[in-house]
């Protein structure tokens, strides 16, 4: 039975309706597609069509996007089916506390929130924990996240600096052609690290913070003999360390420190037929008080909806 239900929406602009209904009106026949309903706007209400189950989850679905457009979120195809995904699971109210909570601000004014349940687990893990594995594919937040809560923690004197590191695999041959000094040889393998730092403290206080040793930004093989007290600590890439040089990392832990680890164990750019130290740590540490692992799936995804399609489609394969 075809049932019909209207929707108030007390918007301050026209552009929050064009948001919610998209280029071409693309986003609202996405979600009259997902949900099985017919959608059309008279003023500032929507009159939605459908059987009582359907209604449910496209007002639910409507709802909660337009307090993400009100809130000056991004709403595109990726964003819309995760919702609608996780109203279907029973989910949605928890996707309205993740939207809300803002975890850091960019040097230009932006507010940052978690964009999935996942995401905002893992923020949670890292409030929790002091060592904290996150696993998980290209696009899930996970380095951008953790860049987050150390420039936070830096401000708020929670730690007294910020260390990045990376594994450079190819920082032997291959890169022994190039000119300059090991640190310039591996520059590139540490770009996306700086990336996330100009954007949440711009370049210049950036360039100050690292002068002074506040910010260090430097290869895996530089922590190795050092004990890393009162600082925010990331390893990025973690999938590309070997065994050896994952135990070496995780004993560098001092006091008063938090650490965090990412890493896409699907994607290890190791010699054939050796083990990658993430995986390894995770299946040895598992349980242990004080580590935290969230693993981040393919709905986690907040880049472009071709990012969440390959990934599907290389797990398909795997």
């Amino acid at each position: 039975m075809t049932f019909s239900r209207e929707i108030a929406l007390n918007a301050d602009s026209m552009d929050t309706y064009v948001s919610l209904f998209g280029m071409n009106d693309q986003n609202i026949a996405l979600i009259e597609q997902e949900c099985n309903v017919s959608v059309a706007l008279r003023g500032n209400r929507l009159t939605i069509q459908g059987d009582e189950n359907h209604l449910n989850l496209a007002e639910k679905t409507i709802h909660t996007l337009f307090s993400m457009i009100q809130r000056n979120e991004y709403v595109d195809r990726v964003r819309i089916r995760y919702v609608i995904a996780m109203i279907k699971e029973g989910k949605g109210e928890q996707i309205e506390e993740s939207l809300k909570n803002v975890i850091a601000i960019t040097h230009r004014g932006k507010q940052i929130t978690c964009k999935t349940i996942g995401q905002q687990n893992y923020v949670n893990a890292i409030h929790q924990n002091m060592l904290t594995f996150a696993i998980g594919p290209a696009g899930t937040g996970k380095t951008y996240l953790a860049m987050a809560l150390a420039v936070m923690a830096l401000k708020n004197k929670e730690a007294e600096r910020i260390i990045l590191t990376r594994p450079a695999v190819e920082a032997g041959e291959k890169l022994g052609f190039l000119p300059g000094d090991l640190t310039q040889k591996v520059d590139p393998y540490l770009r996306p690290l700086y990336d996330a730092m100009y954007d949440f403290m711009g370049a210049d206080s950036y360039s100050r913070l690292l002068e002074r040793g506040t910010v260090e930004v430097a290869p895996l093989a530089y922590m190795r003999g050092r004990t890393l007290s009162d600082a925010f600590i990331i390893l990025d890439e973690a999938q590309n360390t070997t065994s050896e040089q994952m135990k070496m990392f995780l004993t560098r832990m001092g006091f008063h420190s938090k650490v965090i680890v990412t890493g896409d164990i699907t994607q290890t750019d190791l010699p054939p037929g050796k083990q990658s130290g993430l995986s390894e740590a995770i299946s040895l540490l598992k349980g242990i008080p004080g580590i935290g692992i969230v693993e981040l799936t393919g709905k986690d995804i907040v880049r472009h909806e071709l990012v969440q399609k390959i990934v599907e489609a290389y797990e398909k394969k795997a």
